[in-house]
Formats: structure tokens, C-alpha cells, sequence
């Protein structure tokens, strides 16, 4: 299973118009591409970052769909105001576990890091063994993914929750328990930030 991400820097007073030009116009298209099995939307109305995910059923169905998907990323970089143009990345989905799905109202904590390429396999692992039993003793614990790109060494760990409320209460977990794998990866924390879920249809079936 693989997944395309689109980081969007957007003007924070356009997130909520930009979230639902994605919804209403952009998702029905997407999700209707040959192989294209959903989507989903984070944004943060503090800064208008916004991460953008696509889901497909292989790699090539992923790549095919590349030229069509251009000119809708344009039309959502447009409607979220963006100041730059988006950072496109593509990634493989190592691990998915849900506990529950994700109600209205809630947030993700995603973690992005470097490791040596070579240690992509021990990083999935510790996420089957190590953080999934973690993250499901928090309360409001919504859903886990690992998303790697086995030629750079980038993953990025997105844990959901019910609300920004549960996020809070276990922020500093959340931080020790994903500096700590980044440690036994020899690993850097480029990044560690907290996401609304405005859309929330990706549909990757469980890879735990």
C-alpha cells in the first residue's frame, strides 16, 4: 500500500474555505481515479499548514496518477491560499492500527524523522512492538500509521486522537515515547507537530 502526502504552507483565514473545497470538489475526483482507494486532510488553523494524503492500492496505480492529480493540487493550493509551492512526497504504508475511527473533533500527532535507510526495517518493527502497545494505554486513542521511504530513510509516525483535549494530556508521552525509538534507530526528530483531522477518508486497510 502506498500513499502520496502534499504539505501545503496556506493562509491560516483560508484553512476552513480551503478544507472544504478539498472535500467537495477535490476528494470525489481523487478517489475516483483508477486505483485510488481515499483520502484524508490535516490542517492547523494557527499556521495554515496543511498535509494533504492519498491512498492507493499500489505503487504504479500511484505514479500513474501523478499528471491527473496535478492540476487538482493546484486547484487546492489556490483555495487554501498557499504561499509557496507544496512539498509532494511518496511513501510506502508499513504499519496501520485503528482502535476506533476517528470522531469530529479530532487531532493527529505526527512525528517526522531521519534515519539510515538501512534501519527502515528496525523502525516499523518498534512500531509493531514497541509503540502500539504505548500509544493504545493513552486515553482517546483514535488510530496509528508508519509511513517510510525506504531510498531516504524519511518516516513520519502519525498517531490520532478523539480530540486536541486527549492530545494535551498526553503530549509528553507521546514525545518520549517517539524520542526514544529515534534513539535506538540512531534517528533525528526533524519535526513533531499537532493536526486537526478535517477530512478523514484514507481507508488503508490494518497492517499491524
Amino acid at each position: 500500500m502506498y500513499v502520496r502526502t502534499t504539505e501545503v504552507r496556506g493562509d491560516p483565514a483560508r484553512v476552513d474555505d480551503g478544507a472544504r473545497v478539498v472535500r467537495e470538489e477535490i476528494f470525489p475526483q481523487v478517489t475516483a481515479m483508477d486505483g485510488c482507494i481515499g483520502m484524508s486532510l490535516l490542517t492547523d488553523h494557527g499556521t495554515g499548514r496543511c498535509v494533504a494524503t492519498t491512498a492507493w492500492q499500489s505503487e504504479d496505480a500511484m505514479l500513474t496518477s501523478d499528471a491527473a492529480v496535478r492540476p487538482l493540487r493546484e486547484r487546492a493550493e489556490r483555495a487554501l491560499g498557499s504561499s509557496g509551492p507544496s512539498a509532494v512526497h511518496q511513501w510506502e504504508v508499513a504499519v496501520v492500527h485503528r482502535d476506533h475511527a476517528s470522531p469530529d473533533g479530532s487531532c493527529a500527532h505526527l512525528t517526522w524523522m531521519s534515519c539510515d535507510p538501512s534501519a527502515v526495517d528496525h523502525a516499523v518493527d518498534l512500531h509493531r512492538m514497541v509503540a502500539l502497545a504505548q500509544l493504545e494505554d493513552l486515553g482517546g486513542f483514535c488510530s496509528t500509521s508508519l509511513m517510510v521511504d525506504r531510498e531516504t530513510g524519511r518516516i513520519v509516525a502519525t498517531d490520532v486522537f478523539d480530540s486536541s483535549t486527549s492530545i494535551a494530556a498526553c503530549r509528553d508521552d507521546l514525545v518520549r515515547l517517539h524520542g526514544r525509538i529515534a534513539d535506538d534507530l540512531g534517528a533525528t526528530v526533524d519535526r513533531a507537530e499537532e493536526m486537526e483531522v478535517a477530512i478523514a477518508h484514507l481507508h488503508v486497510p490494518e497492517m499491524a
